[in-house]
């Protein structure tokens, strides 16, 4: 299939287009959707979590080790093409890369913005998924920066005035945040219970506030589960395939207990109908 849409998603580190919104990208692509991946940072401050790979040999070539990680989970995914923003991993606040003055936390905000405005400019999406600006659950000083660079980008990328030498003006129509519904967390739980008589989730997952009334859109990506998995195992050093949390349930059991992917609404140029979307595109087909 062939389309004029074109989709960019916005990662702080290699993995995380793997565990926000796989299938999502999987489903466009599928319907034949440009789609492109800037991840923000090198993922050099991330520890290994595979036991099995967590030898002296990869930690001291992680950042080409997930490199590579990344390259495979993009291919597996389907995105057209990985835009590297170019910044060293912050790492946590508690760690010493958070105060190389290379890292992407650090980095001049203008300077990250303007970047990123260059690769909206190159690659004109229609639709651009970022992270929140609400992120309680996971304060990553690379995720919240994430967020602090894609709220000016959206409307810079548009303004011929702002940054002249990243390119011709291009205005995105829509931008969500990716979203991992309360209702989500509950169902896995539950169906755990049913099939394992366990659950990874405990109360930090189950008594965390909801804010699943933000969410505005839900796309339908059961037939896609397989490609989340598979990007998942990728990032060998980084997803164990004997865990729980990321596979607590047999792929199409889980993919049938939640199969959307959830979306928030975060800045819209076109006119939307009531309801909750089932199409990130809602609005903007026909009009490209």
């Amino acid at each position: 299939m062939e389309s004029d849409l074109r989709l960019l998603t916005i990662h702080a580190h290699p993995d995380d287009e793997a565990s926000k919104g796989a299938g999502t990208v999987a489903k466009y692509k599928n319907e034949g959707v440009r789609c492109v991946l800037v991840c923000c940072t090198d993922g050099g401050a991330g520890d290994i979590l595979n036991a099995t790979l967590d030898t002296p040999e990869n930690k001291d070539n992680i950042v080409a080790i997930r490199r590579a990680e990344l390259d495979r989970s993009a291919e597996i995914i389907g995105y057209d093409r990985v835009a590297m923003l170019g910044y060293l991993d912050s790492g946590m606040p508690d760690m010493p890369e958070n105060a190389h003055p290379g890292n992407f936390a650090n980095a001049p905000l203008d300077e990250a913005v303007e970047r990123l405005v260059s690769i909206i400019r190159e690659e004109r999406p229609h639709v651009i998924v970022t992270y929140s600006d609400h992120q309680s659950g996971y304060l990553h000083p690379d995720h919240l920066r994430v967020n602090d660079i894609s709220i000016p980008a959206f409307d810079a990328a548009g303004d011929p005035d702002q940054f002249p030498e990243a390119g011709k003006p291009w205005q995105p129509a829509k931008m969500y945040y990716t979203a991992w519904s309360h209702e989500r967390i509950v169902k896995t739980h539950e169906k755990c219970l049913e099939v394992n008589g366990e659950s990874p989730f405990d109360e930090r997952f189950l008594d965390r506030e909801s804010e699943d009334h933000l969410i505005t859109a839900k796309i339908d990506v059961q037939d896609f589960w397989n490609e989340r998995c598979d990007a998942l195992l990728a990032h060998a050093t980084q997803v164990d395939p004997e865990e729980s949390f990321w596979f607590p349930l047999p792929r199409d059991i889980a993919a049938a207990v939640y199969p959307y992917d959830d979306y928030e609404l975060a800045m819209s140029k076109v006119d939307l109908a009531d309801g909750i979307e089932d199409d990130l595109f809602a609005g903007v087909r026909g009009e490209s």
